[in-house]
């Protein structure tokens, strides 16, 4: 048999073929069962429409299902007027029910609202068998939502898969722990339904918004950012995932702190115009055997509607509803006394009862093999197609995709997780917590420096606590530093500069320096728990220095006093000369009277000259003069020269004793009390808001004070309580603020110590008033700066967030634990106490009270020129002598002989005799000497021996 079948013609066999497939036709199509149904659908799901036709011409094509259609009633609905809808549907139906071929079954392809619920209503209420492909989970679809449970047999609702697919992202968050998400979506999902259960019970932030056109893209992503929203889901075509990419690349919204995934019911591969990204791209993957059905279903029916999952979803879920409606029919479970009423029929009292009417269970037993995934068919909202969708990491360099590493796989679910292939690829692909960090430069908190490498760093002590709180919180942060360089203040019209205008404007999530904790900050955003002590206002100033100079001991007296004294030194020492010369009792008059006294000292001017001198001094001057008016001089001189020495000494103690400098500057009272010194804090700074916000008080209260006084209701005993003469409220701040605003406020730090520098001395020049910890900085690394009276409206130091930022509590949590561990004391002592910067300066409580070199130092220049002078006249003294015996020498040669040979032997015994008179002189003296020694000691004697 089988080779006489070989050896047919191949016509003959396309013959016998067609006389069999007739013959098995005829034998299936007898035992068919012929099904009415009502297919409703909206208009504009064509993608429904084009399956119920692929479907109904499947089951034509296939008798094998033994399903015969008896009456197709299909209702298009275009309109949202749920009146319309219903009369269109009661229209049809009662149609049918006239024809004698009632639905057996209503195939429902709305998707939701207004015509969807018109449908549940519709066939609730006649109770017309229905599987319906609406969009809902538990309690969604509201018209359906109290059914009993005869009703849920037969009203049966399966969630399409654009339902389902948003139900990846509570996978990917709860795998991801994500903490925040902004959702966008186009028209091919439905979402409304979903705000409320997608994240339902997770501790994420999330945002879901609709995609509707570039600009709106753009506001989106904005808005996102400024809600610190990092992570980013789309939902839609693959055209509309490129619009939202593209629109993100060119806001760069991509890197590190970014993560990204893309969900779509398309088949396609990702594309955008992204430089430089990577993202998770989310799409269904069918099993590999339903693939070649699949190819043969659009080969076979030119089934291409697209999305291909959605589309099959409808045609399978139309033939599986047959096919449950058959079985019911072929089992005999279908009611034979079946009833049907119209529409005018129905009334509250004329309701339809089915009962055990169990469609869902012959749904749930349907074995006709799917064409894209099983169904699995429980509750409604509990029912759906279990198809598997595929995770891929997608690479995009310069508008192309040059990777695609498959990191996972999702099966639809209501609560299924996230099947991870690839645990690495996935876990670095999660966005970083990544925080905006604003900031000002102040130093120690704050300093930018070039490391080796020649990149900007910031250090400080505000860093290292950022970095110790973002090692218990974890997170990263990025930061810069504030445009205007301000900290914040709210002119006028309650606008906000500096890091408070970054806050408020969502540019930063954290504001960190030394920000004082203020009223008016406190209402825009949130200040963490204090990380520093309070801090107040304090006064810079120009330390004063002693005066030093070599020759300070020459202007102990002043230059007059000098001069008269000089003067009187040489008319005294000119007077003792005369006085001497003239007085017929004085030594050089009357030699033979005192020819025996042992000190013989005629007073020359010379000697006067030096006796004088030397009376200023512990030495003594000598011998005095024998004439009694000689003595009188010697005595007014000695006087004279007691009195100005011990007013030189005491002065010169005074002059140059290391004593503590007076400031005439000591507190805020000191400085507002006097006008050489200028003073002034710097523009825009904490400290101005505080000396013109009190100024303003001190006027308003001034204005209070004179509107009371000046009240004309106001009897004469109440008038006279507050006529006063003096005003009862101070106005030093007001009269400060005018001081300052003449001085002029410096606009930077660096200008207001220049300012301070350039002061001539701690009585004159400028003071500089701003916080306690600037000053203190500055005295730290500067010595010829000093930080003036206590501090005055003390503030504590906190990091600001946005208002109702959870970063709040969580900086809160960890500040509280640094200062239980004193980490914050360490930090302290880190970049205060063991600065780098800090220079050690010689207080004036480690001065001693001795004179210094600088102060004393000329006299050792007096003793090295007097000791020169001396040389020099040593000097002229051998060559004075020297050209006076060569003169002498000269003279005796041109002489005559004989007169000298004459006079040698004169000479000689002249010479002889003296020689003889000195040595006879010099043995009195001697003997002399030992008798004085016998009677005064050896001082006696060593004194007459010099």
């Amino acid at each position: 048999m089988l080779g006489l079948f070989r050896k047919m013609t191949w016509k003959f066999k396309l013959c016998l073929g067609f006389l069999l497939f007739s013959a098995i036709f005829s034998a299936v199509d007898g035992s068919a069962q012929t099904i009415n149904f009502m297919f409703v659908n909206e208009e504009s799901n064509l993608i429904g429409s084009k399956a119920m036709e692929v479907a109904l011409n499947y089951i034509r094509r296939n008798p094998r299902l033994g399903i015969h259609i008896g009456g197709n009633y299909p209702v298009s609905i275009a309109t949202q007027d749920a009146e319309v809808i219903l009369e269109n549907l009661c229209a049809t139906y009662n149609a049918s029910v006239k024809d004698g071929k009632p639905p057996h079954i209503l195939i429902d392809f709305t998707m939701s609202g207004i015509p969807s619920e018109a449908v549940k209503t519709f066939t609730a209420a006649l109770g017309i068998p229905t599987i319906s492909a609406s969009f809902g989970q538990d309690g969604d679809v509201r018209q359906w939502k109290n059914l009993d449970g005869e009703q849920l047999k037969y009203l049966i609702q399966v969630n399409p898969p654009a339902d389902m697919i948003p139900e990846v992202i509570r996978s990917i968050v709860v795998a991801q722990n994500i903490t925040d998400t902004g959702i966008l979506y186009d028209d091919s999902f439905v979402m409304e339904h979903k705000y409320k259960s997608l994240l339902q019970n997770i501790p994420t932030r999330h945002i879901i918004a609709r995609v509707e056109d570039v600009k709106s893209i753009r506001r989106q992503l904005t808005q996102f950012r400024d809600l610190d929203i990092v992570n980013y889901f789309i939902l839609g075509r693959l055209t509309t995932i490129k619009t939202v990419l593209d629109n993100a690349n060119a806001q760069k919204f991509f890197g590190r702190k970014y993560a990204w995934y893309a969900i779509t019911q398309d088949k396609g591969s990702l594309r955008c115009g992204c430089s430089n990204a990577t993202i998770i791209l989310v799409k269904p993957e069918p099993s590999p055997e339903n693939k070649e059905r699949l190819s043969n279903l659009r080969t076979t029916y030119s089934f291409t509607s697209e999305p291909e999952i959605t589309a099959t979803f409808y045609l399978d879920l139309a033939v599986r509803s047959l096919l449950a409606m058959k079985s019911m029919l072929t089992s005999g479970e279908w009611p034979k006394n079946i009833t049907y009423i119209t529409c005018e029929e129905y009334n509250s009292d004329n309701v339809p009862i089915r009962v055990d009417l169990d469609l869902r269970r012959h749904l749930r037993q349907v074995s006709e093999r799917p064409l894209y995934a099983p169904f699995v068919i429980e509750t409604n909202g509990h029912s759906f197609e279990e198809f598997v969708m595929k995770l891929d990491k997608v690479t995009v360099i310069n508008g192309q995709s040059i990777s695609a590493e498959t990191v996972g796989s999702w099966k639809s679910s209501l609560h299924s997780p996230i099947l991870i292939k690839d645990a690495h690829a996935l876990a670095n692909f999660s966005a970083v917590t990544n925080y905006r960090i604003v900031t000002v430069l102040q130093h120690p908190f704050i300093m930018r420096e070039k490391d080796e490498n020649g990149n900007w760093k910031f250090s400080g002590y505000c860093i290292d606590l950022i970095e110790e709180i973002k090692s218990q919180i974890g997170f990263e942060y990025e930061i810069y530093v504030v445009p205007d360089n301000n900290f914040g203040n709210m002119d006028e019209n309650g606008q906000w500069n500096g890091m408070i205008k970054e806050l408020v404007e969502k540019r930063a999530d954290i504001a960190l320096g030394s920000l004082s904790v203020m009223a008016e900050r406190e209402n825009v955003v949130d200040f963490t728990v204090p990380y520093y002590d309070l801090v107040g206002i304090t006064i810079l100033m120009k330390k004063q220095k002693a005066p030093t100079s070599l020759f300070k001991f020459l202007t102990v007296l002043e230059q007059d006093v000098w001069i008269c004294i000089l003067g009187a030194y040489f008319f005294t020492s000119f007077l003792m000369w005369v006085f001497d010369r003239w007085s017929p009792y004085s030594y050089q008059n009357n030699r033979e009277k005192y020819k025996d006294d042992e000190e013989k000292r005629e007073f020359t001017l010379k000697e006067c000259l030096w006796f004088c001198m030397t009376s200023l001094t512990p030495q003594g001057g000598g011998e005095a003069p024998k004439n009694l008016s000689g003595r009188l001089v010697a005595a007014t001189w000695w006087l004279f020269g007691f009195i100005i020495i011990a007013s030189y000494t005491a002065n010169l103690a005074a002059f140059l004793t290391v004593s503590r400098l007076d400031t005439p500057v000591e507190s805020l009272d000191d400085l507002s009390k006097q006008y050489k010194i200028q003073y002034a804090p710097l523009n825009g700074s904490a400290a101005m808001t505080f000396f013109k916000r009190m100024a303003e008080i001190e006027a308003r209260f001034y204005e209070i004070w004179k509107d009371m006084s000046l009240n004309d209701s106001l009897s004469d005993v109440e008038r006279a309580k507050l006529a006063v003469w003096d005003y009862p409220v101070s106005d030093k701040y007001t009269k400060m603020w005018q001081a300052m605003s003449s001085a002029g406020l410096p606009s930077t730090l660096e200008e207001a110590i220049a300012r301070v520098r350039k002061s001539k001395s701690s009585s004159e020049g400028f003071a500089y008033l701003g916080d306690a910890t600037d000053i203190r900085y500055q005295v730290m690394t500067n010595c010829d700066l000093q930080m003036v009276g206590d501090e005055f409206s003390r503030k504590p130091y906190a990091i600001a967030v946005q208002q109702g930022s959870p970063l709040k509590d969580q900086f809160n949590n960890a500040i509280l634990l640094l200062l239980n561990k004193r980490k914050l004391e360490k930090l302290k002592e880190i970049w205060w106490n063991q600065n780098k910067m800090k220079k050690t300066c010689d207080t004036q409580d480690n001065q001693s009270d001795g004179i210094s070199i600088y102060n004393i130092g000329g006299v050792f220049i007096v003793i090295f020129v007097g000791i020169g002078l001396a040389c020099v006249t040593l000097a002229f003294e051998y060559w004075w002598y020297k050209y006076k015996y060569n003169s002498k020498s000269t003279t005796n040669e041109n002489s005559a002989q004989p007169v000298i040979s004459g006079k040698l032997s004169k000479n000689f015994e002249g010479s002889r005799k003296f020689s003889d008179f000195r040595t006879q002189s010099k043995q009195a003296s001697i003997q002399q000497g030992f008798k004085r020694h016998s009677r005064m000691g050896p001082i006696a004697t060593v004194t007459d021996n010099w």
